[in-house]
């Protein structure tokens, strides 16, 4: 029996909706497929499941639930499963809604870490409660959720020491994120984006993330970003397939405003010390200091089974 019809079988037989976790335990339960030395069995099921969608193979549907993750069942058990189900206009979805769980905002915060350290940028999250606004409480929007550096990939110690030396600005690039769930309305993504657009001025590159976008904002989305040069990102559950789908603009550094970020969040300060003392170390401590950023800054993943147990254990959807 092959995997395809390892799914197909186990979904006639649970006949309700289910999810790609609820079928790979049935398939287990009933041997119906040996995963052999796969390392992931639920991350195969998952696959074949977005390849019967993707495919257009009749045979089987999917609904989406509220979390973002997805339920399947068999074409021909529809009725069966009843159309208030399918369509939530009943009571009988109510438990489906209490029994399932979502995730955080932060929670999204390690797979932008690990997406952003796989392009050699350093990033930390930044508590905005933690900021003392002192009698201005209203500025909410002064800085992301998560700003990141780039040093440039020098070859030489010569070559580093000399363009310090002309101007030190030119040997990094900062930049900030704003990370959002999903965004699926006009409204939403205007305020998201103009969030964004307010607290990354200070910044060479400013980005809105987003794990979800509404495939209809995908105009204004380009026009935005056209006109205001924060660029877009989609994060996805497996942080190396997540994608720039806009690009930003650079802008020069407004030190008048990191002057500031600093004084009202000490995280902030942290960072951009911990990246001063990167830039003038010494050659002999370099390694070291290095070193002391990584700790410094959020965790990432060291491999693919950290990102998909993390991602069950916080209840984010799985990518098909």
């Amino acid at each position: 029996m092959t995997t395809k019809e390892a799914i197909l079988k186990s979904l006639d037989e649970l006949k309700g909706l289910s999810n790609y976790m609820e079928i790979h335990d049935h398939i287990i339960q009933n041997g119906y497929y040996d995963f052999g030395t796969a390392k992931t069995p639920p991350a195969t099921i998952s696959a074949q499941l977005g390849e019967f969608i993707r495919n257009g193979d009749t045979r089987v549907k999917r609904i989406k639930q509220e979390n973002g993750s997805y339920s399947y069942y068999l074409t021909k058990n529809e009725s069966e499963i009843g159309i208030e189900v399918l369509t939530g206009s009943s009571e009988i979805t109510e438990p489906i809604k209490t029994k399932r769980k979502t995730y955080n905002e932060r929670d999204l915060h390690r797979l932008l870490s690990s997406y952003l350290k796989n392009t050699k940028i350093y990033s930390k999250t930044i508590f905005h409660e933690q900021s003392k606004y002192g009698k201005d409480n209203n500025q909410i929007w002064t800085h992301p959720d998560m700003v990141g550096i780039k040093f440039l990939n020098l070859h030489t110690k010569v070559s580093q020491n000399f363009l310090k030396s002309i101007n030190r600005i030119d040997t990094f690039k900062l930049s900030s994120y704003e990370i959002k769930k999903e965004i699926n309305s006009d409204s939403e993504l205007k305020k998201a984006y103009f969030q964004a657009v307010s607290n990354s001025s200070w910044t060479n590159y400013g980005y809105l993330v987003a794990f979800e976008f509404s495939d209809s904002l995908s105009d204004e989305m380009e026009r935005l970003n056209q006109s205001f040069g924060i660029g877009i990102i989609e994060l996805n559950s497996n942080p190396y397939q997540s994608k720039i789908l806009f690009p930003a603009n650079y802008r020069e550094l407004d030190f008048k405003t990191i002057d500031k970020l600093c004084k009202i969040n000490k995280e902030f300060e942290q960072f951009i010390e911990q990246t001063d003392k990167l830039m003038t170390a010494q050659e002999r401590y370099y390694k070291s200091t290095e070193k002391e950023l990584d700790e410094f800054c959020d965790k990432y993943f060291e491999n693919d089974t950290e990102i998909e147990n993390y991602c069950r254990d916080k209840n984010i959807p799985i990518a098909n």
